[in-house]
């Protein structure tokens, strides 16, 4: 059994109410338990936080950890104390006699956590304090800061090279969400890590449905989505201050509860309209990029870009703000083809090696906008991984909300033609000019009226035949060169030109209500009571008032929903639900019961409901099953399970580790629908985890554990549950 896996196990059960791991959280708690330097990279929403502070609990001294911003620090120890974990920040926000509260903590070993800003801690007096104490480990968050090469570079986190050098003995991690192979590597290096450690999860956000619109000016998209969101959390991106502004005053006007955040605005503006973001009471904040990092919020439902970002990297962090809490939520893109001009302008000053990363981020973004691929597919693909599914169910392309050209080929050819007519010495805005056949001067004065490609297409609007044009260089069927961004015909649009590759073309946009009618990836709401879950929202705004910390620190609407469908009457039934740990069931208890039992009096609801779907073992399997699609190693096991190999055997033959071939194990007896574990658990070992798993139930692997007085271990419990449901599906 890994190491300390029933201690991790329990403190998550104790502080947080989970009984289960995310996919590659306990083997980064293992490699922080055992003192191996890691980098650490997980999708926003992942748990990426308890991968440091699950062994921060369970280890001796002080764990520091290096946050960049202070709201982001504050959200972090908010959660932890409503945890009843001892925790602390230290920022230049604090005063003298906060700061030295917080000192004398740390010398009496009472704190588990200290949350600090890299310019801070890499002062001579902090680095000097800490080293008179016990520190148990490092762990440094967003990570990707500290590579010239991420989409976030700061250069206060190159001192935290420094590190390894003061505290040679413990532990140094590094946690982002966002960052590719290259960047990984630089993180190793800029933190001189030792043998790292490199653990990467599944890119994708199956939560997440995306949609990329062509943007229209009437603003009608924006209202849409806000429509469909009313009374919900939501983040709308703009590039330009002002634009910031104007769409906050036009939706306020609207009635819409938004307010603005960037730079422009004072410290004291920006704080206010950002807690009261954290607060609920205003549902929507309009900013610039410099809003989020800081955001913990788990319940965001949408992300909205009035522009695209400038690069795939910033997309991704972006919008991972949304669904943090691992329910559907939408993420819209609205593009034009002045955005990334707008870019360029504003990076002008950047030369060199910067240039050339900057331009090749804008094509990466600009073929984003215009491909007709799986949003899913081209996200995880760009970050090097593999998308096996078919249809990812959750983006324009794969719903059918955009329509294909039917004779795309045809089109394209005259598009292309029209390139090699000019002589490859235009944008794609005059090409398109002479397509639709314009009378505008300098195609007259340059006798292109008098090319065999004028007016080619002059049943189409301008705008129209330009989105096409966007979309052959997104598939680079066409390149854009030079200062002026003239277009060239690639080696494959040739191939067009010869009929010997088809692309692929959207015709005007299919009028698809983009409703909450999607299919659901998650079940929680599922026999949930929307009047209870309202109900409980209140109550959960009233505590979070009380104890001054954002409503989602109280509990996450993962927890309220699952609450609304249990309907508990007891403490022990209120424990079952999801995020429920003991020091809030303590605290909190008692008001959500009364609430709830008061509720379900007023209008007949049946309490105390036994939830069969989707136990939180099963919905980590589920999980699991997402982060292994991009590598195929799953795949490979199932053939050795097949051969009766043993674990240990499988996991040589893979190079992964005993625990995450178990994992393989457990989703290949419930795939297959094995009724026993042999040879990998013996009968008798099977026939006492049945018994337990009857007795004290399946939800939780913790009672079966304890049931059977720790003598059979997780990783024999497991797979053996696996075994035990396939029995009961057909006993059903």
């Amino acid at each position: 059994m890994p190491i300390a896996e029933s201690s991790m196990l329990e403190v998550l059960q104790k502080h947080w109410g989970y009984s289960t791991f995310r996919p590659l959280q306990r083997e980064a708690m293992e490699a922080v338990l055992e003192h191996r330097d890691s980098v650490v990279v997980l999708p926003t929403g992942g748990g990426k936080s308890l991968c440091y502070q699950v062994p921060a609990i369970l280890m001796d001294g002080l764990a520091v950890i290096v946050s960049p911003l202070i709201s982001l620090m504050k959200d972090q120890v908010d959660g932890l104390r409503e945890s009843g974990i001892a925790a602390a920040a230290v920022h230049s926000a604090l005063d003298p006699a906060e700061r030295q509260r917080i000192a004398n903590e740390i010398r009496g070993g009472n704190l588990k956590l200290l949350y600090v800003a890299p310019e801070r801690l890499c002062t001579e007096r902090m680095l000097s304090f800490l080293q008179e104490r016990k520190v148990s480990f490092i762990a440094i968050d967003e990570a990707h800061c500290i590579s010239a090469w991420g989409h976030d570079f700061r250069p206060e986190y190159r001192m935290l090279g420094e590190l390894r050098e003061r505290f040679p003995g413990i532990g140094v991690h590094g946690y982002t969400a966002t960052a590719t192979e290259h960047v990984r590597g630089d993180i190793a290096k800029q933190l001189a890590l030792r043998d790292t450690e490199y653990l990467v999860g599944n890119f994708d956000r199956p939560n997440l449905i995306y949609r990329v619109l062509r943007r229209e000016k009437s603003g009608a998209q924006i209202h849409d989505v806000l429509e469909r969101h009313k009374g919900e959390a939501g983040i709308i991106y703009c590039i330009s201050r002002k634009e910031v502004d104007s769409l906050t005053q036009s939706l306020q006007a609207a009635g819409f509860r938004a307010a603005a955040y960037h730079a422009g605005l004072s410290d004291e503006d920006r704080h206010r309209n950002q807690d009261a973001f954290l607060n609920e009471q205003v549902d929507v904040v309009v900013a610039t990029v410099a809003f989020g990092m800081g955001i913990d919020k788990s319940n965001v439902r949408f992300v909205m870009h009035t522009g695209a970002p400038k690069s795939l990297e910033h997309y991704q962090q972006e919008t991972g703000r949304a669904g943090r809490d691992g329910l559907d939520s939408e993420c819209v893109l609205l593009h034009g083809g002045n955005d990334f001009m707008i870019w360029r302008k504003l990076n002008d000053q950047v030369t060199g090696d910067a240039r050339v990363q900057l331009e090749r981020n804008l094509r990466g973004m600009e073929g984003f906008c215009t491909s007709v691929v799986c949003r899913h597919r081209a996200l995880v693909e760009h970050f090097g991984q593999t998308y096996e599914g078919e249809n990812c169910g959750a983006c324009d392309v794969c719903l059918d909300q955009q329509e294909v050209l039917p004779d795309a080929m045809i089109v394209a050819q005259k598009i292309l033609s029209c390139v090699v007519r000019v002589n490859e010495n235009f944008g794609g805005d005059y090409v398109a000019q002479v397509l639709v056949g314009s009378k505008e001067q300098r195609i007259l004065e340059n006798n292109h009226d008098q090319l065999s490609t004028y007016g080619l297409l002059k049943e189409h609007r301008k705008t129209t035949v330009r989105e096409w044009i966007e979309q052959l260089c997104g598939q680079d069927f066409i390149a854009r060169e030079g200062e002026y961004r003239v277009l060239k015909v690639t080696a494959t649009g040739r191939e067009v030109l010869r009929g010997q590759r088809t692309p692929r073309l959207l015709a005007t946009d299919k009028k698809v209500e983009a409703t909450k009618d999607t299919p659901k990836k998650k079940d929680f709401s599922e026999g949930m009571d929307a009047g209870l879950f309202e109900a409980l929202r209140i109550l959960r705004r009233q505590i979070a008032e009380e104890q001054k910390v954002p409503p989602y620190v109280v509990f996450t609407d993962v927890t309220l929903q699952d609450l609304s469908r249990r309907r508990p009457t007891s403490d022990a039934h209120f424990r079952l639900a999801h995020g429920v740990g003991e020091h809030r069931a303590k605290h909190y208890g008692e008001r959500f019961l009364a609430e709830i039992a008061r509720y379900a009096s007023e209008h007949g609801l049946s309490t105390d409901v036994t939830v069969f779907a989707k136990s939180r073992e099963q919905q980590a399997v589920e999980a699991l099953r997402e982060s292994s699609k991009n590598s195929g190693t799953k795949t490979a096991a199932a053939p050795l399970f097949r051969e009766g190999k043993s674990l240990a055997e499988v996991a040589e033959q893979l190079g992964r580790a005993t625990s995450t071939v178990n994992d393989y194990l457990t989703e290949f007896l419930a795939d297959e629908g094995y009724m026993s574990p042999e040879p990998w658990i013996d009968g008798e070992t099977f026939a006492a985890i049945c018994a337990a798993a009857n007795e004290v139930g399946a939800e939780r692997l913790k009672p079966i554990f304890d049931k059977l007085n720790g003598r059979v271990s997780y990783d024999q419990i497991r797979p053996a549950l696996a075994c035990w449901r396939n029995q009961q599906a057909q006993a059903e």
